[in-house]
């Protein structure tokens, strides 16, 4: 008889044989230096760069002349900034400010056809058009809120991209 723990839940998409840790199917080590971040250090990275923008909108865009410094800056002009650091960041040296602090940075990443070695880490940041597609998909929330078995957001898992240890 067949338990639940060796089919996997429909929700962790299951694993493929022989690849039952965070980011094997991506030929990321199960950890150290390289291998997926954790959530914590994730959603950390997030609070740094969103506060960092907050203060740039509410030093350069304010709509409110009273209450809390940061909250007086235009929530739309937040929000492209935000996508604007996460795109020129990521897209040109692979990390934000909030990475960079916590010990992050985004790396290539991508499952291999079946049979293909898994792709090598050549250092090389994941370039604009990664970044753009990340950035867009991170301003959404949704796909970064939606993980994949190997822990990757949507957005992550769109742009080819992992937020792993440096």
């Amino acid at each position: 008889m067949t338990s639940r723990d060796d089919m996997g839940s429909w929700l962790e998409g299951g694993s493929p044989a022989g690849t039952s840790a965070r980011g094997a199917r991506l030929g990321l080590p199960p950890e150290g230096s390289g291998a997926l971040a954790p959530l914590g250090r994730r959603v950390l990275a997030l609070a740094v760069d969103w506060t960092v923008c907050l203060l740039i909108a509410a030093t350069f865009f304010p709509v409110e002349r009273s209450g809390f410094y940061l909250t007086r800056g235009a929530p739309t002009a937040t929000l492209a900034i935000f996508l604007l650091e996460n795109v020129l960041l990521v897209g040109t040296v692979g990390f934000t400010l909030g990475h960079r602090l916590l010990g992050l940075r985004v790396r290539r990443a991508a499952v291999p056809p079946a049979g293909a070695a898994p792709l090598t880490d050549t250092g090389r940041p994941p370039g604009l058009l990664s970044g753009l597609v990340r950035g867009l998909l991170l301003c959404l929330v949704v796909p970064a809120v939606v993980w994949d078995s190997d822990g990757r957001g949507l957005h992550d898992r769109a742009a080819g991209t992992a937020i792993v240890r440096r």
